[in-house]
């Protein structure tokens, strides 16, 4: 996530708050140093129709959306999809490095983007959430193994969002040069239900965008939430149609997030490792298949 020092100040503030004095567990992890690079050009792709598409704040996130009846439904124990990325509208970036974060964590308690109490878009994103995506123990959130049997959701909380989450590294809020670029680059941003999105520079194009996960031929599906990790302006590689490697040089040069669910869809070695690799490609809400992704879908 992308923050002042201000923010990672907050942060301590809030998570001492809900998770009773939580204390940052060792961690390899550093504050983030962002690398300017040439942003892509403007992609040309025809725009796809889509349902009424999310909008969000910069501030605080709390409504979500279910797909089976009036409310968050058993998860799915659809097995991963197999089928590959549609041709034509979206790149696929191909090996890149892929982390695990939750829904408050604290890594460095002491860097601008240290914890995730709050997100790039959310400044109360553990309390939207719902909770530590996780399990508490001696006042802090650890993430745990997910599995099929209940549709990788958290075995010690009930979300309130979509616990199928990534990050990328582009804070088109935050980050005064993605800030800059996103008329530009981000392929949807000129989609009429973006419209309001795009004037108001609180409000991200980025957020609750639908991304697809692949990795050792199981694709699993999840939404943006947050920035990261280390870098926040990488248009370049987040937008590029060449498959440019991430600008990000930290925690083995990854070039995305994934939550704890993803992590267990996909079938992820390491818990909490820099040693995953993955393919990924954006996806529209009309091509998303149905799965333990679509129970709880984050609109905000």
């Amino acid at each position: 996530m992308s923050r002042a020092v201000g923010a990672a100040l907050l942060a301590g503030v809030l998570l001492g708050a809900a998770l009773a004095g939580c204390t940052a567990p060792p961690s390899s992890r550093s504050a983030p140093d962002p690398a300017a690079r040439t942003a892509p050009s403007v992609h040309t792709a025809p725009a796809a129709s889509a349902p009424a598409g999310p909008t969000s704040t910069g501030t605080a996130s709390t409504g979500t959306a279910t797909t089976a009846g009036e409310g968050p439904s058993s998860p799915s124990t659809t097995p991963p999809s197999r089928t590959p990325p549609a041709n034509g509208r979206y790149p696929v970036h191909t090996g890149i490095v892929a982390t695990t974060f939750w829904v408050g964590e604290v890594f460095d308690p002491n860097a601008p983007d240290g914890s995730q109490v709050l997100s790039a878009y959310d400044d109360h994103w553990l309390d939207s959430y719902g909770g530590c995506d996780g399990v508490v123990a001696a006042g802090t959130c650890s993430t745990e193994r997910r599995t099929a049997a209940n549709g990788y959701f958290p075995t010690s909380m009930t979300p309130r969002q979509n616990p199928f989450y990534l990050d990328l590294p582009f804070d088109d809020v935050n980050d005064p040069t993605a800030a800059a670029q996103r008329a530009a680059v981000v392929p949807w941003a000129h989609e009429a239900r973006y419209a309001a999105v795009l004037a108001d520079p609180h409000r991200s194009l980025m957020k609750d965008r639908w991304v697809a996960v692949r990795k050792d031929g199981r694709t699993c599906y999840g939404q943006v939430q947050d920035a990261g990790p280390g870098v926040y302006d990488d248009a370049v590689y987040v937008f590029g149609s060449d498959d440019p490697r991430p600008a990000n040089q930290r925690y083995n040069g990854a070039g995305m997030d994934v939550s704890p669910a993803l992590n267990g869809c996909l079938g992820f070695a390491e818990l909490d490792g820099q040693d995953d690799v993955v393919d990924w490609w954006f996806v529209d809400d009309v091509d998303v298949p149905p799965g333990p992704w679509t129970v709880l879908i984050t609109k905000t």
